[in-house]
């Protein structure tokens, strides 16, 4: 699939689904990695993730659709268009679109691990576990102002 056949699903979806018009660009943005499509407040226009169409099929990438033609619908009205918002969420209802989209094979396994760093006072050994690495020479131990060492993993 293109961007020209993607513009007319969209459109298609529109004018079928929400019985208004699509009025801007709907494309492909091949730097999209997390999330199946997006909508640009201020172009108005709809970025879609065509990984989802390769995986998953047409049916994902009409949900996708469905799903940022409500908020695009909504925000030209002046409605709820975010996530949270009462409107969108009745809007999604009404026209069967999903909330999130399914996740991508293999992202899960890209993500590292968090490894938790463990620091320890030289004086009271108070242990401070960090996610984020600590300036050990500018840093010091708040139950008693020793020095701070890393601890083996």
């Amino acid at each position: 699939m293109e961007n020209e056949q993607l513009q007319r699903l969209v459109e298609s979806i529109s004018l079928h689904e929400f019985q208004k018009t699509f009025r801007h660009a709907a494309y492909f943005n091949p730097r999209l990695r997390t999330t199946g499509g997006r909508y640009m407040l201020r172009t108005h226009n709809i970025e879609v993730n065509k990984r989802y169409y390769e995986e998953f099929g047409e049916e994902e990438l009409k949900g996708i659709i469905r799903h940022e033609l409500c908020h695009y619908h909504l925000h030209l009205e002046g409605k709820g268009y975010k996530h949270r918002d009462y409107d969108f969420r009745q809007l999604l209802a009404k026209v069967n679109a999903p909330r999130f989209c399914s996740e991508l094979p293999n992202t899960r396994a890209k993500r590292k691990p968090n490894k938790i760093l463990i620091y320890e006072c030289s004086l009271c050994n108070l242990q401070y576990r960090r996610k984020r690495v600590v300036d050990t020479a500018r840093f010091v131990c708040g139950k008693c102002r020793g020095k701070l060492f890393k601890k083996s993993d």
